[in-house]
């Protein structure tokens, strides 16, 4: 739930969705069929992780602290806290 949250939060901005897609190499398709995906999921955590403005502007945004954003990227990879 919070990958789809961060994901709903990333396309609010145009600019911010373009460099989504860029450095993920997903493409709008991509996301519309595969949103389910775990994978697309922790790509998309990932994307905040790696830009931490985003990825504290996303938490503010959805009301999560970024540790459990990150926790989630985690968790759909199959890591633990300790990766």
């Amino acid at each position: 739930m919070l990958a789809i949250q961060a994901l709903a939060w990333a396309l609010g901005d145009d600019n911010r969705a373009q460099r989504l897609l860029a450095l993920t190499g997903l493409t709008p398709d991509g996301l519309r069929y595969g949103i389910g995906d775990t994978g697309l999921q922790a790509a998309v955590l990932g994307f905040l992780e790696s830009h931490e403005p985003d990825l504290l502007a996303c938490a503010v945004a959805i009301d999560v602290s970024p540790a459990a954003l990150i926790l989630a990227k985690r968790q759909l990879e199959g890591t633990d806290i300790y990766g």
